[in-house]
């Protein structure tokens, strides 16, 4: 319900009136437009489950007596949470650059003068005046209006403007916040301000949708709470049953100590988290700005693809399309075109009918278009001086301009308007009004918006009253179009190779809608706004089998259908401009701005920011969706294999009766490895070909699946028989434990390197790789190697680490057991 507006006078309110309204009903400007502080950014950021793990598994590491391993892990947290933080960070200052409509400035009446003020300081009583190219400071209901045009496309998503006037309804004489005066005057009350304006009640809608947790989040902190529950027992029990049968607690304690290091699966939430910050990083350098992180995980399963029109698939603005007279006809969309001569006076006589300084999208049009075909005529009348205009009327659809050439031979008049209106100025007879008429429908049914053109001279003054008295000379038709973006097609036809359903939604006609789908590759069944109302939901999930257009849409329907579209199980992605998107944007599983073009309200709902406004820009976004969450299953592959032979030699040993092979130092050092391949070896790994052209992956599909698990299991289970084996060998061969251990050691990390290599492709084997070089990967290679032989040739470090000099057959033979291990990993990819 709106709030009642206080009484005020002709001369608006008075200066202390203002302050006091100011202070009680609060500035005009919404609450999502303001920037969050750096204080509450890092206080999201630290609050972070995910981040709130990592540390509680920090403080366990030093529960468990291993600092050194806590103060890596927190040490990663801290990476984590300032990367987190500058990428956030950036991404505020990116979309405060681009707030442009939160305070615009006003022309207002204060103590009876006017006065110039921000738009944040208008309060309800003001009386505001307003002009072309002025952007509606808040709600306002009209005083007074002269020829008043208003572009209400933000809301709307309509892209022509419409007339508005004082007095006749409610929606007439109503103006909204953050629309766009396109032509004539007007003076208006203001009678809602910020948040209770019709945009800032959009904008308060939005909290009662979306900020739920993504399947990726739920699954992981699933599985990393059951995994370190029974890595917990586990422990317990070693500790116990080590006791009990060697009579060595101790060394019990100890043995447990290192399994429950072997078990934690600490590098699940790092590289979740760091997979997720390296995507936004990634993302902000294609000029993509993620505002909800852990949405970027959802684009590889995105399934519909739902877009408005205006400002998504078309660029905003009105174009000349074509040119008709009842002799000739002119497609300017033919590349390199010349207008034909007999059309010079219709496109003349257009921009004579036209303000020079246009504000009015089709007004623009016919200028350019005249600046574009008439530049080295005779026909643009630069030095005319103009005496008179005819505004457009809700009586008459049509505008005429008089203009006086410089020799003063006559006064001519141009005339503009709807062809039905145009036809009436001319007093056509009935063949010609049909003729023109058909003509008028053929170009509709292409999507096209149709004005005609008249003109007339007139003797002398005083210049009539009704522009019905010149004797007015039909034209033609000009065939006005806003335009398909140019990357629209294209990208479209990928979307669908990609296996995703592009919908487009939009309040315009059925033939409009049709034509700019069509012209845009997007085809299928059409639903209009009005049946939509008549559905209940299963019949409209019946519908959406087919349906691919929705016309004549009301906001509120727009997030009805991303609604059922989720309903019905898929993953929707919504991409959108305006206020009456933002709702939509809101509830979709990844609300997509248009950065540019996109309104305040639209950028703070959404997931995602296209800052180019361009289209194809989605398509990349999704590209990186699947890149990271085709990585990130090869990560955890590796992470379930690698932790196979750790677990293993830290439990086995103990039951064979055999010295310790492992100890904490050893999993620290393994660790080395490990989690740098996790955090940034497999993160940088490039999308497999072909990715784009496979459907995306089942939204149902989880990321810790029985194949990723039996990959896994298959792989570090024959690596730790491998190494079983080679430890048994080397034993029955009275190797000295010490020596035994460091080569069995020196064997896990070089297979490990192997595992890391080939899990970097499912589909190539490792040799067939070279000239996809993953940098990361043999900067780690390269700095775990020199660690080892560090490890192994310096005295004390050998004895930190209980270790024997290995003979050079020993690491012969270990590196030939890697290589052998590393074909068994590739022999898993035939399967």
């Amino acid at each position: 319900m709106e709030p009642p507006v206080p009484p005020t006078t002709a001369a608006g309110l008075s200066s202390a009136a203002a302050r006091q309204r100011l202070q009680t009903l609060g500035p005009n400007e919404l609450p999502v437009s303001r920037p969050r502080s750096n204080a509450r950014l890092l206080r999201d950021v630290v609050a972070e489950p995910m981040f709130l793990l990592l540390v509680a598994c920090g403080a366990i590491y030093l529960l468990l007596g291993d600092p050194d391993e806590a103060l890596m892990l927190l040490g990663f947290v801290a990476i984590v949470v300032a990367m987190t933080f500058f990428q956030q960070r950036r991404t505020e200052r990116s979309l405060h650059a681009l707030r442009d409509l939160s305070s615009p400035r006003a022309l207002v009446l204060r103590d009876g003068q006017q006065s110039r003020i921000a738009g944040r300081e208008l309060v309800p009583g003001d009386v505001v005046l307003l002009a072309e190219g002025d952007r509606v400071p808040a709600d306002i209901d009209l005083l007074a209006s002269s020829n008043l045009m208003v572009d209400e496309s933000m809301l709307t998503g309509e892209s022509v403007p419409v007339s508005k006037q004082a007095g006749p309804t409610p929606e007439q004489s109503r103006l909204y916040s953050g629309t766009l005066i396109t032509q004539g005057t007007a003076s208006g009350l203001v009678v809602a301000t910020g948040p209770a304006s019709a945009l800032g009640r959009i904008g308060a809608s939005l909290a009662t949708l979306g900020g739920e947790l993504t399947p990726i989040q739920l699954e992981t902190r699933g599985v990393v709470k059951t995994v370190a529950s029974g890595g917990a027992l586990l422990a317990v029990t070693l500790a116990l049953v080590y006791g009990y049968l060697n009579g060595a607690w101790l060394q019990g304690v100890l043995a447990g100590l290192t399994l429950a290091m072997a078990i934690l699966p600490e590098e699940l939430p790092v590289i979740l988290t760091l997979f997720l910050g390296l995507g936004a990083w990634r993302l902000g350098r294609a000029q993509i700005l993620a505002r909800s992180i852990p949405a970027i995980e959802l684009l590889g399963a995105t399934t519909v693809l739902c877009v408005d029109k205006t400002g998504t698939l078309t660029a905003n603005r009105m174009e000349v399309l074509g040119l008709w007279t009842e002799q000739t006809e002119f497609d300017g969309r033919q590349p390199a075109s010349e207008l034909p001569e007999a059309l010079h006076g219709l496109l003349e006589y257009a921009v004579l009918a036209s303000h020079r300084q246009a504000f009015d999208p089709m007004e623009q049009a016919i200028t350019a278009a005249g600046t574009r075909w008439l530049a080295n005529t005779e026909h643009l009348h630069r030095d005319w001086q103009l005496i008179d205009d005819y505004p457009l009327s809700r009586q008459l659809l049509a505008m005429s301009r008089v203009w006086l050439s410089p020799d003063h031979s006559a006064y001519l008049v141009a005339a503009k308007g709807a062809p039905e209106a145009i036809i009436d100025l001319c007093h056509l007879d009935a063949a010609r009004s049909a003729a023109i008429s058909a003509q008028v429908g053929i170009m509709a049914e292409r999507g096209l918006r149709v004005i005609a053109v008249a003109s007339a001279t007139f003797a002398a003054p005083p210049l009539p009253d009704n522009q019905h008295v010149f004797e007015f000379a039909f034209l033609g038709l000009v065939a006005l179009q806003d335009p398909i973006r140019p990357e629209v097609p294209p990208a479209v036809a990928h979307c669908h190779a990609a296996g995703m359903q592009v919908v487009m939604i939009t309040g315009d006609h059925p033939a409009t809608a049709t034509a700019i789908a069509t012209q845009a590759g997007i085809h299928g069944a059409v639903l209009s706004g009005s049946e939509l109302a008549g559905l209940d939901d299963q019949a409209l999930s019946l519908r959406l089998q087919d349906c691919r257009v929705f016309c004549r849409i009301a906001p509120e329907q727009k997030l009805r259908l991303v609604q059922a579209f989720r309903q019905r199980g898929e993953i929707v992605a919504m991409t959108g401009d305006g206020v009456n998107d933002a709702p939509a944007l809101k509830a979709a599983h990844i609300g997509v701005a248009m950065g540019a073009r996109g309104t305040d309200v639209a950028r703070e709902a959404a997931a995602l920011v296209l800052l180019k406004d361009d289209f194809s820009s989605l398509l990349q976004a999704v590209q990186h969706g699947r890149r990271l969450f085709a990585n990130l299953r090869k990560a955890i592959v590796f992470i379930v294999a690698v932790h196979v032979p750790i677990v293993g030699l830290s439990f086995l040993p103990v039951l064979f009766g055999w010295p310790l092979l492992l100890m904490p130092v050893h999993i620290l050092f393994l660790q080395l490895v490990i989690d740098p391949a996790c955090a940034l070896v497999f993160e940088a790994e490039a999308i497999e070909a072909g990715a784009m052209q496979n459907p995306p992956r089942n939204p149902q599909q989880h990321l810790f699946d029985r194949s990723l698990l039996r990959r896994g299991l298959l792989q570090g289970g024959a690596l730790l028989l491998v190494l079983l084996l080679c430890h048994a060998l080397l034993r029955y061969a009275g190797v000295a434990e010490a020596s035994a251990r460091s080569t069995t050691f020196v064997t896990l990390v070089l297979a490990n390197l192997g595992l890391i290599a080939s899990n970097l492709s499912w589909h190539q084997p490792v040799w067939r790789r070279s000239h996809q070089a993953n940098r990361p990967f043999y900067w780690i290679s390269a700095a775990t190697i020199l660690l080892l032989a560090v490890v192994i040739s310096v005295p004390a470090v050998r004895s930190l680490f209980a270790f024997a000099l290995p003979q050079p057959a020993l690491l012969l033979a270990s590196a030939l057991l890697a290589l052998l291990c590393v074909g068994w990993f590739e022999l898993l990819k035939r399967r």
